[in-house]
């Protein structure tokens, strides 16, 4: 295996923390302002349904769609203590598997990430200035295909309804994602965990595809209203907390931070230890991920 990296820098970096394009609310701040990302009306301890999901409000009206008409997106059902519990298991499995990509893709793939952007356009910064053209086109590939997947994602899920845990387009779009790890495993298994050079960006560009395909799909349904792949946003909302004397949604974070470490240690050792193996894990978790999703999204169908 190739020479790898010292280590990581001090801080994972978080890259999207402001970004605009993502929606207008902010999921790492519930009660922050608007301006970024959504945010989840389900993380109120009070457990009240999404707004178009009370008493008054038909089936049509929790979709936001003309009566009569059967959208092909999961119906809003209430946030329920155990629904919520489930959304917040998927959103961890989906952190943990984000750290295991992030340890493979710096230790294996030539010192880059996959999961989260902000620390590659500083090391494409780094690398131009020293003319290091591999390190460039690396960090380019990623951060490229990483929008891509956030584009595509986005882009399919657009008009989702406000307020559903895990629609059916979720799930489709969260598949398309997968589909692109195993084709990375496949890659990865091929040149038997040890790329040439000439692998490396095709490796790269299919693993940040595949995290930001994960990404988007994460923001959209607000799972816990938390982020899966870049936790600074998430840091900073505990700070916050702690300032303002609120420890109403720190243990959460809290178990982000936590996932994202325990991703990344689980990755580092596979890589060590049983290289392949490093590469089935974060496949794995997502597939488990969809697995579980599906308990959380009802199909409307014709009375």
């Amino acid at each position: 295996m190739r020479n790898q990296p010292s280590g990581p820098p001090d801080d994972l970096p978080g890259p999207q923390d402001h970004a605009d394009a993502a929606g207008p609310r902010n999921p790492e701040d519930p009660t922050g302002p608007t301006g970024s990302a959504g945010v989840d009306s389900r993380d109120d301890s009070s457990g009240s349904a999404p707004e178009g999901s009370g008493p008054d409000a038909g089936p049509d009206a929790a979709q936001g769609t003309a009566p009569g008409t059967v959208p092909d997106t999961a119906s809003v059902l209430p946030a329920t203590a155990g629904r919520q519990r489930l959304a917040d298991a998927l959103a961890l499995l989906l952190t943990v598997a984000a750290g295991a990509t992030d340890a493979l893709a710096y230790l294996g793939l030539g010192g880059v990430f996959t999961a989260n952007m902000t620390g590659n356009l500083v090391l494409l910064g780094i690398a131009g200035s020293h003319g290091a053209d591999l390190h460039v086109a690396r960090a380019a590939a990623a951060t490229l295909a990483f929008a891509a997947g956030l584009v595509l994602a986005f882009r399919v899920t657009r008009d989702l309804p406000a307020g559903a845990l895990w629609p059916r387009r979720i799930t489709l779009t969260l598949t398309v994602g997968l589909l692109c790890q195993v084709a990375f495993l496949a890659g990865w298994a091929a040149v038997d965990a040890e790329p040439s050079e000439e692998w490396d960006v095709a490796l790269v560009a299919l693993s940040a595809l595949a995290m930001g395909v994960q990404t988007a799909c994460a923001r959209r349904v607000a799972l816990a209203g938390i982020t899966t792949t870049f936790v600074t946003g998430t840091l900073t909302s505990i700070a916050e907390s702690a300032a303002h004397g609120s420890a109403r949604h720190v243990p959460r974070r809290l178990a982000v931070l936590l996932a994202l470490v325990v991703g990344a240690l689980a990755g580092a050792l596979l890589l060590r230890y049983a290289p392949i193996t490093a590469a089935v894990l974060p496949a794995a978790l997502v597939a488990l991920t969809l697995v579980l999703g599906t308990r959380l999204h009802q199909v409307r169908r014709n009375p």
